[in-house]
């Protein structure tokens, strides 16, 4: 078998041994009668099928290493974004349990008992006067009793946050009564409310002439408060709707009546009811009252505390339409 060296295949010099004569001495090819080199490669086969699909498998693992490799910094764009916001949303937690840390501190809740306890008393020597008449609980059922017990509730706690509170009176309030039993069930600590109760009626606490009676059915339109003045609020929560009760008592006491500016300051809104009522609960004829003194005007007020049932909106609200 014919081998060949590099070297013979670079030269282009094939020595081949084909042979021994007879008497023993080799005999070789010359050039002239070596077959020509290119006779050989037929012969060598070189395959490059796996060369390419390595190379094509290794180019495939560059692109999918290349994705996992973006789609991995995304993830992490995304990971550090959500603990950056996470870390801000802890860092502002604790900043607002410091402040209110701090203002629990500054302000602790028996301080600011001893502060509205200071504003109620200091209402009841320089403050403006608001009285609830409670002596028409006699017509009234268990029903209606409770909801003025819870009415009177939330009167005194809108006082109690307010900036310049009134000074409070119950009047014709009958102790171990149907209603103050009722007050004292429903309301925690009713006993140790600040406010002025009594069994006698307001005629004999005030002079007629610093009375001024607030009614939906008066003729006159309460424009400003009046210090001087205490106003007073019928008790009074009838199912039946009975009309013009606490206007014909005030009227048979030749007392002065008032009521609030609503149909100057609001209109009627259509409603599929068609229901219209200027007839509010104690507690948001006293809402409206306590906005007015913070505020000074009467639309802030009625519309803090004339709820939308009732059928009344600011004159302001209602858009005109648009022009064609």
């Amino acid at each position: 078998m014919m081998r060949l060296t590099e070297d013979q295949i670079c030269s282009g010099t094939v020595t081949c041994t084909v042979g021994t004569e007879a008497d023993g001495v080799e005999r070789k090819e010359t050039p002239e009668e070596t077959p020509s080199l290119l006779d050989h490669l037929p012969l060598i086969h070189i395959d490059f099928d796996g060369d390419e699909s390595q190379l094509r498998s290794q180019e495939d693992h560059a692109c999918c290493s290349r994705n996992v490799m973006r789609k991995q910094r995304h993830w992490e764009k995304i990971v550090a974004a959500k603990k950056s916001k996470r870390r801000q949303e802890k860092e502002t937690r604790k900043a607002k349990q410091c402040d209110a840390g701090a203002d629990r501190q500054q302000h602790s809740k028996k301080f600011l008992k001893a502060l509205t306890k200071e504003r109620l008393l200091a209402a009841k020597v320089s403050g403006s006067r608001l009285c609830i008449d409670l002596s028409m609980t006699d017509h009234m059922s268990k029903k209606e009793i409770s909801r003025l017990a819870a009415q009177i509730r939330r009167l005194y706690g809108s006082n109690k946050k307010a900036t310049n509170p009134f000074w409070l009176y119950l009047t014709g309030f009958v102790e171990d009564g149907p209603l103050h039993d009722e007050c004292v069930r429903m309301n925690d600590g009713f006993d140790r409310y600040l406010v002025e109760s009594t069994e006698d009626g307001f005629l004999d606490l005030f002079p007629l002439e610093a009375i001024v009676y607030l009614t939906p059915d008066s003729d006159h339109v309460l424009e400003d408060l009046d210090p001087t003045k205490v106003y007073v609020l019928g008790g009074l929560v009838d199912e039946s709707v009975r009309k013009k009760v606490t206007f014909q008592k005030a009227k048979a006491n030749g007392l002065q009546t008032a009521r609030l500016p609503i149909q100057e300051y609001m209109v009627k809104k259509e409603n599929t009811k068609n229901f219209h009522s200027e007839i509010l609960a104690i507690n948001q004829v006293f809402d409206i009252l306590c906005s007015y003194c913070e505020t000074r005007s009467w639309p802030e007020a009625l519309q803090a505390g004339v709820s939308p049932g009732k059928g009344f909106v600011l004159r302001d609200a209602i858009l005109p339409e648009n022009p064609r």
